[in-house]
């Protein structure tokens, strides 16, 4: 055979491996980068989507969605305001424990829909904040399901108190990002 030959052999062979590695190596970093910007909730989206690829897919429509929203900070005036209500959210838990509860959830999605998310519906809502929020986003799906269970009267005082607490972990996250402000907790 020719060197020209091989080199018409080997050159095409060559780029056709280059191409590849660098496509595997890219596809690793999306991953990565979506793993780490979304949490658990990357875990989630694989399976509920059925697969790696689907949900990534999924998971970057969810951050161009985000990227179309007017998601704001808070002004520090407005900050404490709510600082205060969820200070009175969790004095009423003792003696009004499910009211308490459901206070926490309203307050949440008012909190939201001052920053600029969309409220209208609870799986969209959290599929919005996966993008920013990815890593607390569980909190929020385990004290809305307890919000949910307390409107039946089936949740447990030890429940109601755990929602709670995963309420503050997102009320906390949402009232100081983007602002200086301080956290809600008292």
């Amino acid at each position: 055979m020719s060197t020209g030959t091989l080199l018409a052999i080997i050159i095409p062979i060559a780029v056709v491996i280059v191409l590849a590695t660098v496509a595997i190596v890219l596809d690793r970093r999306r991953r990565r980068r979506l793993r780490e910007r979304f949490g658990s909730e990357y875990d989630r989206t694989v399976e509920e989507a059925g697969g790696r690829r689907a949900a990534e897919h999924e998971l970057e429509r969810r951050e161009k969605r985000h990227d179309s929203l007017d998601v704001r900070p808070l002004d520090p005036g407005l900050a404490d305001r709510y600082a205060r209500e969820w200070s009175g959210v969790q004095e009423q838990f003792v003696d009004r424990p499910e009211a308490a509860v459901h206070d926490a959830d309203r307050l949440v999605t008012a909190l939201m829909r001052e920053r600029g998310y969309p409220t209208d519906d609870f799986e969209q809502r959290a599929r919005d904040l996966s993008v920013e929020h990815g890593r607390t986003l569980e909190h929020y799906r385990a004290a809305h399901e307890v919000d949910r269970l307390s409107s039946e009267h089936r949740a447990t005082t030890e429940q109601l108190r755990g929602a709670m607490i995963h309420y503050r972990v997102l009320f906390d996250e949402l009232l100081s990002d983007g602002s200086q402000s301080g956290s809600g907790r008292s």
